[in-house]
């Protein structure tokens, strides 16, 4: 093993050492990366997790005749990109679940997608598939056609088992797939006795849309673009997950203009959702005054952003390189002017919440969620921040242009939905913070820098911190240029996870707006 400088690495080389595990290891791009045997899987996890490690994501490639299993841990001061390979027959690996929950369903994903065994898995249905492959076809194996062998009608999910809860009283609540509102589908079902709630068991993947196939082939270009649109509300943080991992297997430097163009459009992706996310939270608890105003602002903040960028969301303003747009110095001038307009109708309108004694009956201490079950879940951004978790990849883990930026994070402990509120305003003034600094630091120069070709099996791994949290993005490139590999974790991922815990012993009326302080992304966690 070579020489490991970082004290928490340091201490977790010396633990697997004492464990006569055998590591294989490498640095490229700033990560750390070790290769395991696959019999080690396990017990690197549980050292892993004894040092305090977060499990941040999970996937898995098809080799010429293995296949590689990847697992990305998080530490305050890091991340470790570890590494397995199994023969490509009848593979099967020790799952991780077993010690870390947060990535039960990672592994159910690389079962259904790839036919990996995950041995001794706490949860060993299916996830993904439904019914949509017959038995021993694996959607993401290299033979496998991308556009499948469909029937003519995909056949009902009816045989899922969801856990049962018998007693005196108890009954189950179907909600969903399709719902009456406007989001996408997704199925709840609940057990309850009276109001309570004892029990909620998701069932996802109805939009799932094969991001994973799709990308195969793709030029950096067409993956930027088909990045863009994993989650729409999340399009510039996906797009820019998705060119850093690019550009590191490319060993590509984007000019430094750029890289404050892109922070400007992530800060503004950011306020732009915390503002409707605190209207709408309010609105599940009939506050509607505060669903006018806050959609109001946001509207017109996405209004902006369509007059200086070209587009409200932002979408496929990053590219390969840098970005496709600049910003003018009249257009430095408005989104100063405008930054200055936000902060001073938050300031008149933020009293009205805090003085609001219904909307505090209906908030406080609802959809609480401990410290200690968002650590075991793996749960950042606002949700984990509300929830004590101290984590932001902006500042625990800078990238450009943050690596130039005092970047605050607000922490709360309460874990509950007014504490959700509270980390989303206090998120939106700390954007408007970065926003204004980086318009009165706004370096000249170029925004593109040219694309080099990746040799071939280069690959990249990025994290970058969207507006719900760290995500972290894969890639591998064939000898084309074209993708081999894309693999993406959104927040969402572990925000579904939580919200079966925040619900629990709350009242079913309650659950909307358990749901919406969250609002995990259907799209984004169905890929």
């Amino acid at each position: 093993m070579s020489e490991i400088h970082s004290n928490w690495q340091l201490a977790l080389q010396l633990a697997i050492e004492a464990e006569a595990i055998q590591v294989d290891s490498s640095v490229a791009n700033n990560l750390t990366q070790w290769t395991i045997a696959a019999d080690d899987w396990l017990r690197f996890a549980a050292i892993a997790q004894q040092h305090h490690l977060r499990w941040a994501a999970g996937w898995a490639e098809q080799g010429a005749n293995t296949f590689l299993v990847n697992a990305c841990f998080a530490h305050q001061e890091g991340y470790l990109w570890l590494c397995t390979e199994l023969n490509a027959a009848k593979p099967a690996l020790p799952s991780q679940a077993t010690i870390y929950p947060a990535a039960s369903r990672s592994e159910r994903h690389t079962q259904d997608m790839f036919g990996i065994h995950f041995i001794d898995h706490p949860d060993p249905r299916k996830w993904t598939r439904h019914c949509a492959w017959q038995r021993h076809e694996y959607p993401l194996r290299k033979e496998f056609p991308i556009q499948g062998t469909p029937e003519a009608i995909t056949p009902p999910n009816m045989d899922y088992q969801f856990v049962k809860a018998r007693g005196a009283g108890v009954y189950e609540i179907p909600v969903g797939p399709i719902h009456a509102g406007i989001i996408e589908p997704g199925h709840f079902r609940f057990q309850a006795v009276g109001e309570t709630i004892l029990n909620l068991e998701e069932r996802l993947a109805y939009v799932h849309k094969g991001i994973e196939k799709l990308a195969e082939g793709r030029t950096p270009d067409e993956l930027v673009r088909l990045a863009a649109r994993i989650s729409g509300d999340s399009t510039v943080a996906h797009s820019w997950a998705a060119c850093r991992a690019m550009e590191q297997a490319g060993g590509i430097t984007i000019p430094e203009r750029a890289a404050f163009v892109r922070g400007i459009l992530c800060e503004r992706e950011r306020i732009a959702n915390h503002l409707g996310d605190i209207g709408a939270i309010c609105n599940d608890v009939g506050f509607a005054f505060a669903q006018m105003q806050f959609s109001r602002l946001r509207e017109q903040w996405q209004r902006t952003s369509a007059n200086v960028f070209g587009h409200r969301l932002l979408m496929d303003r990053i590219v390969p390189g840098g970005v496709s747009v600049d910003v003018s110095v009249e257009n430095g001038t408005l989104l100063t002017q405008e930054i200055n307009a936000l902060r001073k109708a938050l300031n008149e309108l933020i009293p009205a919440l805090d003085l609001n004694s219904s909307l505090e009956d209906r908030l406080f201490t609802s959809g609480y969620l401990s410290p200690s079950t968002a650590t075991i879940y793996g749960v950042l951004g606002y949700v984990g921040r509300a929830s004590g978790q101290d984590f932001d990849v902006r500042r625990d883990m800078p990238y450009a242009p943050y690596d130039q930026l005092s970047v605050n994070v607000a922490v709360e402990e309460q874990g509950d939905v007014a504490s959700r509120v509270w980390i989303r305003v206090k998120e939106v003034f700390a954007s408007l913070k970065l926003l204004a600094q980086m318009l009165s630091q706004l370096p000249e120069g170029e925004l593109v820098t040219a694309w080099h070709k990746p040799e071939e099996y280069n690959e990249g791994l990025a994290m970058i911190e969207g507006w719900r949290g760290e995500i972290v993005t894969y890639v591998r490139f064939t000898s084309d240029n074209k993708i081999s590999r894309f693999y993406t974790r959104d927040p969402s991922h572990f925000g579904f996870l939580a919200l079966e815990k925040i619900v629990l012993n709350n009242i079913v009326p309650d659950f909307p707006v358990c749901n919406k302080s969250v609002n995990p992304s259907y799209s984004a966690n169905d890929l």
